[in-house]
Parts: structure tokens; sequence; C-alpha cells
């Protein structure tokens, strides 16, 4: 069969990066354009030595619609603002979309105005771009023209809350999320804070008011829930002297109508939500989420506690941000849009200890 050409934009950020080795391990995929504004006419395996060989393809900075005519899928990795700029472009030259910015992962306006201190461009097509979590919403993935990949922490976030608040087995009042993500979780860039010499050894909270993915989390457990409240968590992210990685911590109150609380309880609706997902590895009572176990692949890790002296329910979560929490489910979903086994260049591990 014919390969679906598809093309990145934004292909020199660690996003755009990971895409590149999702999509080199595919074999129904040909990349056809790699665009950079700030490496142009230089080779891919010049920014990224490690793809000598493997990718060498030219990086451009040509015209989006050229680069839609081209291609039967455009993916941007861009920044928030650009993008709803961009993908209108996109759509209009005939070809579909996922899209890595925050522009699109909203139904309501005002919230993403408010989130992320833009005018947005395009508000017309916030009802048409689909939410890019397959576990959730891969029948509207298929056929969809512009999904929407999630935030790295909203993803680590909603996959371990999702099957209580469904079920309504937690409340949504006071829900508390405690996440921890990797150096590359804060993009390619050259900001003092993210120097070798400031992040390593240091461990800090930031972002602790306001963070933008907290909104981003607020109205998808608002879906999840079904009930049609607003809900708010509690949501603090934490930066770690590691390269990629990501754990959530969640901290919920049981509802009365979680009967018979326990560990064991948590786990089964784990297992009963998740079984037959081949990205979701839930985890026993004797087992807790590492990085390390996840790291360079598109699989999540679940497990909980129940704690009987405080009544709490403890949720963790373990993914790769730029994998499962970016790019490598970008590829879940792209392989849902065109019709190939979710798991198509996917199951590969990059580390064997």
């Amino acid at each position: 069969m014919d390969k679906i050409k598809v093309s990145i934009l934004g292909a020199t950020g660690y996003v755009g990066a990971e895409l590149v080795r999702g999509f080199i391990a595919h074999e129904n995929v040909e990349l056809v354009h790699l665009t950079s504004q700030s490496f142009a006419g230089q080779l891919f395996s010049d920014i990224y030595p490690v793809f000598r060989g493997v990718c060498d393809k030219e990086l451009s900075n040509l015209d989006p619609a050229q680069v839609a005519k081209d291609s039967d899928l455009v993916i941007t990795a861009l920044p928030h603002g650009v993008s709803s700029a961009t993908v209108p472009v996109l759509l209009e030259n005939g070809t579909r979309v996922i899209d890595h910015s925050g522009d699109y992962r909203y139904k309501n306006v005002k919230t993403y105005e408010k989130s992320y201190k833009l005018t947005h461009n395009t508000p017309e097509l916030l009802e048409e771009a689909v939410y890019g979590i397959p576990e959730f919403y891969r029948n509207d993935i298929k056929n969809a023209r512009l999904v929407s990949n999630p935030g790295c922490y909203p993803t680590c976030s909603l996959m371990a809350l999702a099957p209580f608040l469904r079920k309504g087995l937690i409340e949504t009042d006071g829900i508390i999320i405690d996440a921890t993500s990797g150096i590359s979780g804060a993009g390619r860039k050259s900001d003092l804070a993210y120097s070798f010499c400031e992040t390593d050894e240091a461990f800090m909270p930031y972002g602790v008011i306001g963070h933008r993915h907290a909104s981003e989390i607020d109205e998808q457990c608002s879906f999840l829930d079904g009930t049609g409240k607003t809900i708010h968590c509690a949501f603090t992210p934490h930066l770690a002297p590691f390269k990629r990685g990501m754990l959530a911590t969640i901290y919920a109150k049981p509802t009365a109508k979680f009967t018979n609380i326990s560990t064991e309880a948590l786990i089964n609706e784990y297992q009963e939500a998740y079984n037959k997902e081949q990205f979701v590895r839930v985890l026993s009572d004797k087992v807790l989420p590492n990085i390390k176990a996840v790291n360079g692949t598109n699989y999540l890790e679940l497990t909980g506690r129940y704690d009987e002296d405080t009544g709490y329910i403890k949720l963790f979560s373990a993914q790769d941000n730029l994998g499962k929490g970016a790019a490598l489910q970008a590829i879940q979903s792209f392989n849902i849009m065109f019709g190939f086994d979710e798991g198509t260049g996917l199951r590969n591990l990059v580390r064997g200890v």
C-alpha cells in the first residue's frame, strides 16, 4: 500500500524530534517535510546527530499551504498562538492535522484566553477539534480533521482520575494533584532557568497558581464527571533534574457510592477500565510507578492505594512526558486516524536497563 505522507512543523524541538524518532519506526509512513525557522537548510541529523544515516532530511521553512498540499497529515509542534493561525491554513489546503499547542484543547474559548493570555484566532474550530487521548475519544479521533494532542500533565492526571470520575466514586471537591516533570517538559530553550547548573541537583515547584495545564485538567475532569458540575483540582507541577519522565500523585476522597473501599478495589477499577488498552499498564499492590519503566515509550503505568488512617485515595501515574505525554500519543492517534493498529511503530522499547 502507498505510504501515508506526514510532515512536521517545528521538527527541531524536543516534541518534533520525538515525532521523528517514532515515525521512522513506522513502516507505513513517509516523512515529507520537516520544517524549522531556526535551522532551515541544515539536515535534521545535524541538529540531532543520533539520527545520522537514519534521518538526514533537509529542514525547510516552507509555506504551510505548500506543506499541506504535499501531506496526508501535518503535525504541528508550534508555540501557542502560532498554531491557531497556522492550523486553518493547513485544513483549508486539504490535509488533516494533529496539533501540539494548547490552542485547540479547550471547548470554552474564554477558558483558553484566560489561561494563555491570548485572543484565539479561530475559535470556530474549537468545537470540531477532538481532544487526543485515544483511550477516551478514539471513536471521534478516527474521522477527525483536527486532533488536539493533550498536555503532558493532563494526560498523566486524567488517565488516573477518569475511571473514578466516570463512576462518581470520588468527591469532585478537593482533588489534589502533585506532578513532577523532567526538564524536557519546558521545551528546547536557552533560558537561564533551564541551564545545567541551575537544574542539576535542584527540585522545585513552579507555576503553583494558574498553570495553563490546570484549566485543561479541570475542563476535562468536568466532562468525565458527566454531571455538568465545574470541577477545579488543586494542581501543583514540579521540575526535577532528569531529562524526561513524569510522575503524578493524586489525592481524593471516596464518595458514599464507593462501598467496600480498599487498595484492591482501586486496582480493580483500573483493571476494569483499561484491561483492553495496550498502552496502559495497571500495577499490583506490590509495585509503584517509576518513570524509568516508561521512559522512551508510549506506555503509562497506574496504580492506587487506600489510606485507611486518613480516608484518602492515593492514585499514582507515570509516563514519558515526550512519549505518552506528547509525541508518541500523537502517533497513537495517527494510527487511529489512518486505520492502523494503535500499536504500529510504538511497541519498541529503547532501553533494556
